[in-house]
């Protein structure tokens, strides 16, 4: 039994023998251990997490970048208003120029074409202030006259005249026909809105008067 023992104890030595010289080192199983779990611990402080290298990472699209303001960005200017700019147009007096002239025959008014000439302008400017007035006379039974006051440019050309002529006569008198005659004036207009028998209901009964104004 002893002798049995013994050998087993020898066994035990050279098999424990053998496993050392197969490591070729003489370091104790908890030496080996040790360094290995250093290795390990070494190996992971030099290996960055995945989590520090990417927050560490900065693409160029997460960067600081000045945004250009969009040309719809800019403050527009706002057009004006129209309602809100004065009218300049209707602050100044109509020009006296293009204003028509007007007539009344005895109260009655009357449409008038006029001619557009020195003369008419010349009547115009003396109605500018206020109506003017003539004082008219029956005159060849055929029309009836009266003093202007004063001369007017003349443009006397010899005519014929027909009811509703109105002429100037030696530059400082008017004349309306109601009938037709023969001599050298100066036209003035005519009276379209009336018809021969009219010119007479408003003449040929007596004096009347002749107001001329601006419209």
């Amino acid at each position: 039994m002893k002798v049995w023992n013994m050998i087993s104890a020898l066994t035990i030595i050279l098999i424990t023998a053998m496993l050392f010289a197969s490591c070729g080192s003489t370091a104790t199983p908890t030496e080996v251990t040790q360094t290995a779990t250093e290795t390990t611990a070494l190996q992971t402080e030099a290996k960055p997490t995945t989590a520090a290298t990417e927050s560490a990472t900065v693409t160029p699209a997460t960067q600081n970048t000045a945004t250009e303001p969009s040309p719809t960005d800019a403050p527009q200017e706002q057009p004006q208003n129209k309602d809100e700019e004065p009218d300049n147009e209707a602050e100044q007096p109509q020009d006296e120029q293009n204003r028509p002239l007007q007539m009344t025959i005895g109260g009655t008014s009357v449409t008038v074409v006029w001619e557009d000439n020195d003369a008419v302008q010349a009547l115009k400017e003396l109605c500018k202030d206020q109506p003017f007035t003539i004082a008219m006379s029956m005159y060849g039974g055929f029309e009836q006259v009266g003093s202007i006051g004063t001369a007017l440019p003349q443009d006397d050309v010899q005519t014929t005249t027909s009811a509703g002529d109105i002429v100037l006569y030696s530059g400082n008198q008017m004349v309306v026909f109601y009938g037709s005659n023969t001599w050298a004036y100066t036209r003035l207009g005519h009276i379209s809105d009336q018809s021969a028998d009219g010119m007479a209901e408003l003449l040929s009964n007596g004096d009347t008067v002749i107001t001329v104004s601006l419209g």
